[in-house]
């Protein structure tokens, strides 16, 4: 019942609140929408909420089997090509309502999401451009935003270094970010997964074994989030929406990379990290968003709201308790009762307070995006679930 429901909102409600946001007239979608669904027309678009758009198409028909949604995946695969840059390599954070460059950044995060689009779309389409594309993008990310005991994050146009403010909040100037390398993991498996390569499966070891060995606490059963050039943390902080994330999605990397008689400690490591936030921070009005230094954001936001149905679900296949199953049913009530956008032209809420108050944010902008929410529903849609 749960999947044909999830099945229903992903057709109905979801994907056609983005496809509502085609440009016919400049190419790609429409980069913001404010709270009372307003299209700003010429708004910037963001590179990341393009590849996710990718993303979600492409994984939408592939698990669906639907013309329709190919039709969307193309659209967004030739407006990726708007981000390239061709004298240095890698795209861009963002360019105007016209295709034109407008943020020149090159991100080591927005490196990846672009890779894990065009993965997607040539796992979708066996379009060889798109795999080299992709492939170009990995070469970058190891050639470009690579340092002596990592990635790097934030860069120029030309990838000589620059502040991180993108991907720092909390008062911190991060040099090192687990929300950069997670994704960076998520991309590169995706890419393995659409034409292995050795050195792709060697790069996605590595990054493994920095989230394992650097990133993660044992002693606060949390992995670090903002951390100079030596992982040493800047802040003493959990995240619960990343770390209930990073359970799942570092176990299904983990599968994806490593033989079985070499998964325990990643195993341990994703079941700790999940069973500390549903102790932490789940509740019936759904997850909390993050815990800093004693005080606990009581938000509820629409993606981390999304990566709990994901990780309670995957804390059930691991365990086989029925407590995570029970849980993974009282999630999903949440999120329709406090998340999704009753509107008839709406999808789901950017956040709400604890009491299902909204806040202020908007619709959709460089962040706001359909893939948290999309992959939610087609992962489980495919999964094996509860009786």
């Amino acid at each position: 019942m749960l999947q044909q429901e999830l099945r229903d909102h992903l057709t109905w409600k979801i994907l056609p609140f983005w496809e509502g946001l085609k440009d016919e007239k400049h190419g790609g979608f429409y980069g913001y929408v404010d709270k009372g669904l307003n299209i700003q027309r010429e708004a910037d678009k963001g590179c990341i909420l393009h590849s996710r758009i990718l993303w979600t198409f492409s994984a939408a028909a592939r698990i669906l089997g639907s013309g329709e949604y190919r039709r969307y995946a193309d659209w967004a695969y030739e407006a990726l090509k708007m981000f390239e840059d061709e004298a240095h390599g890698g795209v861009y954070w963002s360019v105007t309502y016209d295709g034109k460059p407008a943020d020149t950044t090159k991100h080591t995060y927005c490196q990846a999401f672009a890779i894990y689009g065009l993965s997607a779309y040539y796992r979708l389409t066996g379009k060889r451009e798109a795999l080299e594309k992709a492939r170009a993008l990995y070469r970058v990310i190891e050639e470009k935003c690579t340092v002596y005991n990592g990635y790097g994050e934030a860069y120029q146009a030309d990838f000589s270094p620059e502040s991180n403010e993108k991907l720092s909040e909390n008062g911190v100037m991060a040099t090192r970010t687990m929300n950069t390398l997670l994704h960076v993991l998520e991309a590169y498996t995706e890419l393995h997964r659409a034409e292995p390569e050795d050195h792709v499966w060697q790069a996605g070891l590595r990054a493994l074994e920095i989230l394992l060995k650097k990133m993660y606490n044992p002693e606060k059963r949390r992995l670090e989030v903002f951390m100079d050039d030596e992982y040493r943390p800047l802040l003493d902080m959990q995240s619960y929406g990343h770390d209930i994330e990073s359970g799942w999605l570092l176990w299904d990397s983990a599968q994806e990379f490593l033989p079985e008689k070499d998964r325990a400690p990643y195993r341990a490591m994703c079941l700790d990290l999940l069973e500390s936030v549903r102790e932490r921070a789940f509740t019936e009005h759904g997850l909390k968003n993050e815990w800093v230094a004693g005080e606990v954001s009581e938000l509820r936001i629409w993606w981390v709201q999304a990566e709990t149905m994901l990780g309670l679900h995957c804390g059930w296949e691991m365990t086989k308790d029925p407590a995570w199953a029970a849980d993974l049913q009282t999630q999903w009530e949440t999120i329709q009762r406090m998340i999704v956008d009753p509107r008839p032209n709406g999808e789901w809420y950017w956040s709400v307070y604890e009491d299902g108050s909204l806040t202020e944010r908007p619709m959709v902008e460089e962040w706001k995006c359909p893939y948290h929410n999309s992959r939610m529903c087609l992962r489980l849609i495919e999964a094996k679930m509860p009786d």
